[in-house]
């Protein structure tokens, strides 16, 4: 089976695509640039240069591919909604023209709303567009990932974490990896047929303020959570460098997921993967701090 993997050196894309070769697959990666894709790996899979919002590159990249693991790119823009279309027409152009049978696609929790969750939405396009393809779909739609507490590094550092959730709210949060454990499987798995939706949930739902005592008893040093307003936050998404658009679509993942939101999937023993925030922190946190 002829197996793709986009953003191969992603957070999650780099353990997708180590857990393929071992189990034997030797995948196709598509890299927008492929020279940054470990001498380490290039013994063990094919590799092409494709920039996922290009149809005409990715189209041509995935001739002969039985299934694909694909995520739409997000990188800082002046109109990233934009820029998940442009995605969502190269995947479904790829797909119809190679016969590409089966797509795992990494979604996230929210895409459910389809609209109001900021750069969710992009994804949400995605599903929409793949769900009226005769193929086999399974979105996965993913908690927060741990390793966004290192976008903000400095953050950790200085003890304070900020958020415009509830402090008290509980939310999914889960490592990269376990998602990429989740990925590998369903496109090995040649036993699921139709659309389905595998929610990736991690270990256990945790608060703001509880991912902050958490990291207290491990780091160091005190960290302390803190709400703060919408505006404060989109303020400092632009005091940042990001575009007006950027930072009101990153803004919106957090809002749309506020005011009694509860994921269509529940938490369920298939959904439920087991690497703790605890574990995570000591093996990917602590050595950056």
């Amino acid at each position: 089976m002829r197996i793709a993997v986009t953003t191969p050196m992603g957070h999650v894309g780099r353990h997708v695509t180590s857990m393929l070769i071992r189990s034997g697959v030797r995948p196709l990666l598509l890299a927008r640039r492929p020279e940054n894709v470990t001498p380490g790996l290039r013994k063990h899979a094919d590799i092409v240069k494709a920039n996922s919002t290009d149809p005409a590159q990715v189209t041509a990249a995935t001739q002969g591919v039985d299934a694909i693991y694909w995520v739409d790119p997000s990188v800082m823009s002046s109109d990233p909604l934009a820029d998940y279309t442009l995605a969502t027409e190269a995947l479904v152009k790829a797909v119809t023209a190679n016969g590409i049978g089966r797509v795992v696609f990494q979604s996230s929790i929210g895409a459910e709303k389809r609209h109001g969750v900021g750069e969710i939405d992009g994804l949400a396009g995605t599903e929409v567009a793949l769900d009226t393809l005769d193929v086999d779909v399974t979105h996965l739609r993913c908690g927060y990932f741990f390793t966004n507490l290192l976008l903000d590094i400095d953050a950790v550092r200085q003890g304070q974490l900020t958020t415009v959730l509830p402090l008290d709210q509980p939310m999914s949060w889960v490592a990269p990896r376990d998602i990429a454990e989740v990925a590998s499987l369903t496109l090995l798995n040649t036993q699921w047929h139709g659309h389905r939706v595998q929610a990736v949930h991690g270990p256990q739902d945790l608060s703001w303020r509880q991912v902050a005592e958490t990291l207290t008893a491990h780091v160091g040093h005190q960290v302390h959570a803190e709400q703060i307003t919408d505006t404060e936050m989109l303020q400092r998404y632009l005091a940042a460098g990001m575009a007006p658009m950027m930072a009101d679509a990153i803004l919106g993942m957090s809002t749309g997921l506020r005011d009694g939101f509860r994921p269509e999937q529940p938490r369920t023993l298939a959904t439920t993967t087991p690497t703790t925030l605890t574990s995570w922190i000591h093996e990917e946190l602590i050595p950056v701090l």
